[in-house]
């Protein structure tokens, strides 16, 4: 079986090779958490943030955000640099926010329909 994605809400279908089925799957998994789309929106908007303030925007404890953290970074999401001390985090992987534009813009268009 291949799977499909959209592109876009308008244009022609993408075809997924059935080896990265598993994979594709697994990565939409890791996205399907609240408190990591939160993250991820607050790495999008302000990029270059420490836990601690990350956990402030997104209003989860620190720890919390930092257990979240470690699964975008396991999956090459998000990345992370030193300053110093202190370590800040922003988002590595080039298709997140293509991917949650094409997301937000295909929920809107279906709300106004």
């Amino acid at each position: 079986m291949i799977a499909q994605l959209r592109t876009s809400v308008y244009s022609d279908a993408v075809t997924v090779p059935p080896g990265l089925v598993e994979e594709v799957a697994r990565r939409f998994a890791l996205l399907s958490d609240p408190t990591r789309l939160r993250i991820l929106d607050a790495l999008l908007q302000r990029d270059d943030i420490t836990v601690s303030e990350l956990a402030g925007v997104v209003g989860e404890a620190a720890p919390n955000v930092s257990q979240h953290l470690s699964r975008l970074l396991a999956a090459d999401i998000v990345g992370r640099r030193r300053d110093g001390r202190t370590v800040r985090y922003s988002v590595a992987d080039p298709t997140i926010r293509p991917l949650c534009d094409l997301v937000c813009a295909a929920l809107s268009a279906r709300e106004k329909a």
